[in-house]
């Protein structure tokens, strides 16, 4: 079987209820461009990003509130259509992330990071996870 290859960046949504988590990662596993946005606005900033940072591929979380961020992306008429991706613990994987790339500062360094909670919304973290997860299917194909 012949490797498939990435060269373009990717664009991963981790969908939510009220808020969804974007992420763009180019093939080189560098993050480009992090946000979380309100659920109501993602088809708008998606089709933005992708013009931006010429994304030739939409990843699309497959849980909480999947169906209907994608129907809303299907709705905008995109030039792509969304890649589906197992979320199984990627929450709690976005979570060590968004602590790995933010350390604890001051007094706070001395408290577990496990009994610490976020200053933010971490589901653009969560998005990278979904990235990367699907970059290392292709390298496994």
């Amino acid at each position: 079987m012949q490797r498939r290859e990435l060269r373009a960046p990717v664009l991963a949504v981790d969908p939510g209820r009220d808020k969804c988590g974007i992420a763009v990662v180019a093939a080189d596993g560098r993050v480009l461009y992090q946000a979380v946005v309100a659920a109501a606005d993602i088809a708008e900033t998606v089709a933005k990003v992708i013009s931006e940072y010429e994304v030739r591929t939409l990843i699309l979380g497959d849980r909480t509130a999947a169906k209907k961020v994608e129907s809303a992306l299907l709705r905008a008429n995109l030039t792509l259509k969304p890649v589906l991706v197992d979320e199984h613990r990627s929450s709690e994987q976005g979570r060590r992330r968004y602590f790995r790339d933010n350390p604890a500062r001051g007094w706070r360094r001395l408290v577990p990071v496990t009994l610490q909670t976020p200053p933010r919304p971490y589901d653009d973290c969560v998005a990278i996870v979904l990235a990367e997860r699907y970059m290392a299917d292709l390298k496994r194909d």
